[in-house]
C-alpha cells in the first residue's frame, strides 16, 4: 500500500480521503511524530494522543477558513505535519527551526498562539463572534484538554459563550493526563463518569436490595436514571448553554469523523467530549506518560535510557532538596504547584510530606491566594511556580500576597531564556514586574550553594520574598546540606579589579568573572535586586569611573534600572551599561547560543564593555 502523508502538502487533500485511507494516514502521522521527536527531543506523549482527532478535524473543517485553536498547544505536532511543515519537522524547537507551539508567524493554520493553558476558548468564540459580525460563514473549534479545563478562564469563556449564537465547537480531550496527573474535583467526575462505577455500583445495589418488591424495584430504576441524568456532563455543560455530545472514543476515525460532520450542521455552541490516551500507539508512552511527556532525544526501538554520566545538580533539584530538609524543621511550610509537581521539583516533597503538598492544577491565580490564607493562618507557603506562569496570577501577587504583606516565598523556577519552548516559556520579566511591588524582596542566587542559601534567608522572612534561578544546571557548586541563610539584602565582592565595575545578578556572575580576567574589571555578585545592596554599591561608585550592570532578564525596569535609581537618589553621576535580555521576544534554541545571541556570553559582555568604554588595562 502505497504510503499516503508524503503527497500531502495541505489539508485539502484530507477532504477527499474515505475512512480506510484516515486510519492509514493516521498511522503514518504517529510514526512520523516518533521518528522527529526520537531525533529532536520534545512533547511526546501528548502529541501521540491526538493524531486521530487531528486527523479527523482536518478532514471534516475546512481550515484554515475553518480556525482551529489548540490548547495548550504542546499537542500539535500531528498538526504541523499535515499543514506543509512535515519536511521542516527536523528542525522542531531548533534555532531558527518551527516552534513546538502554534505560532501565527510560522502558518496560516495556526490561527492562534497558544503556549499557555486554557486560553482557547475565549480566543476561539472570539474568532466566532467576529465571523458572525463580517458576516462570515466560518467554524471556529477550541481543542482543550482536561488539565487546561481546571483554569477559571476556561469556566469564564464558557460563560461568556453559552449565551452567544455563534459557530463555535469546544473539544474536550479528555486523556486523564495534564503534565502532572490531573488533580481536582472536576478531572475526578471525568474519571468517575469514564468508569461507570458509581452507575454499576448504583444498579447493583439497587437491584439486589429491591427485586422482591416490583414498584419500589421500577421506582428505583427510574431513580437511577434521573440521577444519571443528573450528574453526566452534559448537565454540567448545558447549563452554560452548550450542546452536549459524547463521550466518544479519541482514536476511533468511525466515530469521529461523522459526530464531528453532525456537529458541524447545528447552530449554536457546541461541546464535544473525546476520550484519548497519551502516548497512543508506543506502548513505552502508554506505560508511562510523563516520562515520555517531553523527553530529550532517544532511540524509539529501545525507549528512555537513564544517562551513566553523572550530571551536575539543577537548580529545580536544589529546590526541591531544600523544600523537604526545611519542612523537615518547620511544621507550618506547606508546598504550592500549579499542576508542575515535577517540573518544579516537588515529587520527593509530596512523597515525604503528602498532606503539606497541594497541587492546585492549572490556576496560577488561585494558587497565590490560596498561599496567601495559608499565611493567613499562620503557615509558611512555598509556592513553587515557573516565571512566565506567576505572570498569570499578577493581580493576586499584589492584592492578596504583597498588599497584606503576607509571609510567602515564591520559588520562581525557568527565570531567564529557557531554550526549546522559546518565547512562551521564557521568565524574562519577573524582575521588573515584581520590583516595583511594595513588600516585595527578589533574591539573584548565582549558582546552585546560594540557590539553597538564599531560599532560607526568603523563607526566614515576614514578607513576601521571590528567589529567582534559570532552568538546568549552573556553575556546579555543591550547596551545603546546612540550613544556614545568606545576609538579607547584601552583596559580596568576588573580583577585584580597576575603572570598570560589573555588577552581576543571578547566573551570569560567572560569565562577569571571565570577562572581567581579559579586562581587569571589578565584579560585584549582588544576589539582591531588592532590596539593593545601595551601601556596596556607593562604595564602588566612588572608586570605579564607571559601572555595568548584568542580568538574564529584561533591561527596562529590571535590575540596572534599579542600580540607576539609586544612584540618581544619592546623587552620585557614573556612566552605566545596562547588559540583560533586549526589547523583543527570543524565540527557542539552545540556552548557551541564545545568551551568546545578544550578547551574554563572556565573549559578549568584554565586546560591549570594551565598544562601551574603550580598552582596559590588561589583567594583573
Amino acid at each position: 500500500m502505497a504510503e499516503l502523508l508524503p503527497t500531502i502538502h495541505d489539508p485539502s487533500v484530507l477532504r477527499q480521503y474515505d475512512r480506510a485511507q484516515l486510519k492509514q494516514l493516521a498511522d503514518e502521522v504517529r510514526a512520523c511524530v516518533l521518528h522527529n521527536v526520537s531525533r529532536t527531543g520534545g512533547h511526546l506523549s501528548s502529541n501521540l494522543g491526538t493524531v486521530e482527532l487531528t486527523v479527523a478535524l482536518h478532514h471534516v473543517f475546512h481550515t484554515p477558513h475553518d480556525r482551529l485553536v489548540w490548547d495548550v498547544g504542546h499537542q500539535t505536532y500531528p498538526h504541523k505535519i499535515l499543514t506543509g511543515r512535515r519536511e521542516r519537522m527536523p528542525t522542531l524547537r531548533q534555532q531558527g527551526g518551527i516552534s513546538g507551539f502554534p505560532q501565527r508567524a510560522e502558518s496560516e493554520y495556526d490561527t492562534f498562539g497558544t503556549a499557555h493553558s486554557s486560553t482557547s476558548i475565549s480566543a476561539a468564540l472570539g474568532m466566532a463572534m467576529a465571523a458572525k459580525q463580517k458576516g462570515e460563514d466560518r467554524h471556529a473549534v477550541a481543542i482543550i484538554g482536561d488539565g487546561a479545563m481546571t483554569a477559571g478562564m476556561a469556566f469564564e469563556a464558557l460563560n461568556n459563550a453559552g449565551v452567544s449564537d455563534c459557530k463555535l465547537l469546544v473539544i474536550l480531550n479528555d486523556n486523564d493526563m495534564s503534565i502532572s496527573p490531573p488533580v481536582g474535583a472536576l478531572n475526578r467526575y471525568l474519571a468517575q463518569l469514564m468508569s461507570g462505577n458509581f452507575y454499576a455500583a448504583a444498579k447493583n445495589v439497587g437491584k439486589s436490595v429491591l427485586r422482591a418488591a416490583p414498584p419500589l424495584f421500577e421506582l428505583a430504576k427510574r431513580f437511577e436514571q434521573h440521577a444519571k441524568g443528573m450528574v453526566v456532563p452534559a448537565t454540567l455543560f448545558e447549563q452554560f448553554g452548550f450542546n452536549y455530545v459524547g463521550p466518544i472514543d479519541g482514536h476511533d476515525i468511525d466515530s469521529l469523523v461523522p459526530t464531528l460532520e453532525n456537529l458541524k450542521q447545528l447552530d449554536g455552541p457546541q461541546f464535544l467530549h473525546v476520550v484519548t490516551k497519551k502516548g497512543q500507539g508506543y506502548k513505552l508512552a502508554e506505560a508511562d506518560p510523563v516520562a515520555y511527556h517531553g523527553p530529550g532525544k532517544f532511540d524509539p526501538a529501545v525507549g528512555l535510557v537513564k544517562s551513566t554520566t553523572v550530571a551536575k545538580q539543577t537548580f529545580t533539584q536544589v529546590f526541591g532538596q531544600w523544600l523537604c530538609d526545611m519542612a523537615a524543621q518547620d511544621g507550618r511550610l506547606v508546598g504550592i504547584t500549579p499542576a508542575m509537581r515535577e517540573g518544579s521539583g516537588l515529587v520527593e516533597f509530596q512523597q515525604k510530606f503528602p498532606t503539606r503538598y497541594h497541587d492546585v492544577g492549572i490556576a496560577e491565580q488561585h494558587a497565590v491566594t490560596f498561599a496567601a490564607g495559608l499565611a493567613c493562618e499562620g503557615l509558611k507557603p512555598v509556592v513553587a511556580i515557573y516565571s512566565t506562569f506567576l505572570q498569570r496570577a499578577y493581580d493576586q501577587l499584589i492584592h492578596d500576597v504583597a498588599i497584606q504583606n503576607l509571609p510567602v516565598v515564591f520559588a520562581l523556577d525557568r527565570a531567564g531564556l529557557v531554550g526549546a519552548d522559546g518565547a512562551t516559556h521564557a521568565g524574562a520579566y519577573d524582575i521588573p514586574f515584581v520590583r516595583c511591588i511594595p513588600n516585595m524582596s527578589i533574591a539573584c542566587p548565582a549558582d546552585e550553594a546560594e540557590c539553597r542559601a538564599l531560599l532560607t534567608t526568603a523563607y526566614e522572612q515576614d514578607h513576601p520574598v521571590t528567589v529567582r534561578y534559570p532552568r538546568g544546571a549552573g556553575a556546579g557548586v555543591v550547596p551545603h546540606l546546612s540550613l544556614d541563610g545568606l545576609p538579607f539584602g547584601k552583596g559580596e565582592l568576588r573580583r577585584q579589579g580597576t575603572r570598570i565595575a560589573i555588577l552581576a545578578f543571578g547566573t551570569l556572575l560567572y560569565p562577569a568573572l571571565k570577562a572581567a580576567d581579559s579586562l581587569n574589571a571589578t565584579v560585584v555578585n549582588m544576589r539582591w535586586v531588592k532590596p539593593l545592596d545601595v551601601e556596596l554599591l556607593l562604595q564602588v561608585a566612588a572608586t570605579h569611573e564607571a559601572i555595568v550592570t548584568l542580568e538574564e532578564g529584561a533591561i527596562m525596569g529590571g535590575a540596572g534600572s534599579a542600580v540607576l535609581e539609586a544612584l540618581q537618589a544619592a546623587g552620585v553621576t557614573r556612566p552605566v551599561l545596562q547588559l540583560g535580555l533586549p526589547d523583543q521576544f527570543i524565540e527557542h534554541g539552545d540556552p548557551g547560543k541564545l545568551l551568546a545571541g545578544v550578547g551574554l556570553d563572556a565573549e559578549g559582555i568584554a565586546k560591549s564593555i570594551t565598544a562601551r568604554f574603550g580598552a582596559m588595562d590588561s589583567a594583573g
